[in-house]
């Protein structure tokens, strides 16, 4: 029951018998007189009350003609009460009005406006299956069904629409996962062809396997660090592959089998006394490989100097033909993008590629305690038929003693 806050004739309900009314959605409308009459322009805006009212009380009418009364569903948010004249507040109380039953839930937002900003989709698990299948984010679908709830009528209607309606629901347009139905053709041709072709016999002629080991690069970063403080000015500034290109040098007098390439067709193994080493190059076209020739007789600036040259004219597509072919050992790197492990391609007819990982910091044990080390991995690949898995793991972890103990990449007579 909702007891009336004036005496009156009703003269309009808001809604049918058992329906479940929006929150500040008119009720009932009276119709008074006297002097205590209240305006029904004032009712287009009625104002909440505390949960224990059950209507509010629109005032301010004009006392020439009778008016209308509305009472609207309360808030369930306790707000200050409005206040009302003295004329309205010593009127009778008419015997109760029969009202649709009340109810313990609330509306969130009235029948198919927009939803308040941050507030949560109501959906079945079945509607939000379907959304999610047709790609359509719930919070921008107006909801029509009970207590704002979106159906699956909304997401036929939501599919149908191209703009937001008229009646300002947001609909915000996005297009669908599966609209998007074209196939472009891209010919494979130049540079891109031939990648693919070199790639495609790699893999088919090489038996690959891959050795990935970690590596702490503390001590080597903190030398590095050194070096560009002191010399970067005058030198250059030094990064992290000259180094790695040392120990790889360095290690090669010790298993000079990874310094080769293999003729197949003429079963014939060509070791290098000289090191000829690549490095694989992202350019616009497609990946390249320039060849840092004798690296094994430069220093660290130097090999730092024509690994710049190198991949700026590759990229620049001003290599020569010989600044692009005759490496006998390749070493690739993607820098900060080079994950945790890879599985490099050897670049055939080499037997060998050392791929270079990102650097994190990590904890770790070290002398019985933990700490924070720059920690690194090697990925490199080698070729099965003519590299022992222990001369790999030999080789790599030769690299390895050299980069954690940076200062015997200068030590000539080991």
């Amino acid at each position: 029951e909702v007891p009336s806050p004036v005496s009156g004739v009703v003269v309009a309900l808001g809604g049918e018998i058992g329906e479940v009314m929006a929150v500040g959605s008119e009720l009932i409308r009276l119709e008074v007189e006297g002097a205590g009459n209240v305006s029904a322009t004032a009712s287009a805006a009625p104002t909440p009350v505390p949960a224990s009212a059950a209507q509010t009380v629109a005032t301010d009418a004009p006392t020439s003609a009778p008016a209308v009364a509305v009472v609207s569903v309360a808030s369930t948010t306790t707000q200050p009460a409005p206040s009302t004249t003295a004329a309205v507040a010593s009127a009778k109380t008419t015997p109760p009005v029969s009202s649709p039953p009340k109810t313990a839930r609330t509306v969130s937002a009235p029948v198919g406006a927009a939803r308040p900003d941050g507030a949560k989709p109501l959906a079945s698990p079945a509607v939000r299956q379907r959304a999610w299948e047709l790609g359509i984010e719930l919070q921008y679908v107006p909801a029509t069904g009970p207590v704002g709830q979106i159906t699956h009528q909304d997401l036929d209607a939501y599919m149908q629409q191209s703009s937001a309606a008229s009646s300002g629901v947001h609909a915000h347009s996005q297009p669908l996962l599966h609209d998007d139905e074209r196939i472009d053709d891209i010919p494979v041709i130049g540079l891109r062809r031939k990648i693919a072709q070199k790639m495609q016999e790699a893999k088919r002629r090489i038996p690959h396997f891959t050795y990935v080991e970690e590596l702490d690069v503390t001590e080597l970063e903190n030398l590095r660090t050194k070096l560009n403080h002191e010399y970067g000015e005058d030198k250059g500034k030094l990064t992290l592959l000259p180094f790695i290109m040392r120990a790889m040098v360095v290690a090669l007098r010790e298993f000079p089998q990874m310094n080769a390439r293999y003729d197949d067709e003429a079963e014939i193994i060509h070791r290098y006394g000289a090191v000829h080493m690549g490095v694989a190059t992202q350019t616009e076209t497609g990946l390249m490989v320039p060849v840092v020739r004798h690296v094994d007789q430069l220093d660290l600036w130097q090999a730092s100097q024509e690994t710049v040259r190198l991949a700026r004219v590759a990229r620049e597509g001003r290599a020569a033909r010989d600044e692009l072919s005759g490496s006998t050992i390749t070493l690739t790197s993607l820098g900060p993008l080079g994950g945790i492990m890879a599985t490099p391609v050897i670049n055939h007819p080499e037997v060998a590629i050392v791929g270079v990982n990102r650097i994190v910091e990590r904890p770790v044990v070290k002398d019985g305690a933990i700490v924070v080390r720059k920690m690194m991995n090697l990925s490199s690949s080698f070729d099965h038929r003519v590299v022992d898995g222990m001369d790999a793991a030999l080789f790599i972890q030769r690299i390895r003693s050299l980069i954690e103990c940076p200062a015997l990449l200068f030590v000539e007579a080991l």
